[in-house]
């Protein structure tokens, strides 16, 4: 599976928005809580009563670190090295992603852990095959 038209449906949906610069969960009926990138269920309760949701796109970056063996696939070596860290959405969900606006190198890592938790917003980047989320530091 390698392009949007392959995907599963939620997975299919999910890359479909990320194309159009939006952020795509599912929101559970249940529970109430979001789950990202989206599935068919709920992964805090289990419940298949989920539905569509879009996100702001607004994230706290959480933790960075930078990748200095090859890039973990091809679609990513046009990029290699970045930066990639821990981001914790505005609606709650945690995962990571590429960091953009930070040189991967030691000393601009260390600036950006002392400096602590900082505003990050949602980008996309287009590679050969799909669209991919990235987050840009603030200031």
């Amino acid at each position: 599976m390698n392009t949007i038209q392959e995907q599963p449906s939620a997975i299919r949906s999910y890359y479909e928005a990320l194309a159009k610069g939006k952020l795509l969960a599912v929101t559970c009926k249940a529970c109430g809580k979001h789950t990202f990138p989206p599935t068919g269920c709920c992964e805090h309760c289990g419940s298949w009563d989920v539905e569509e949701a879009d996100l702001s796109g607004e994230a706290t970056l959480l933790f960075a670190t930078h990748n200095l063996t090859p890039a973990c696939h091809p679609r990513f070596e046009s990029m290699a090295p970045y930066v990639y860290g821990h981001l914790k959405l505005k609606e709650g969900p945690i995962f990571q992603a590429i960091i953009l606006g930070i040189e991967p190198k030691p000393a601009a890592l260390r600036e950006l852990f002392e400096r602590g938790p900082v505003p990050a917003k949602a980008e996309t980047l287009q590679t050969d095959d799909l669209p991919v989320l990235a987050f840009r530091i603030a200031g």
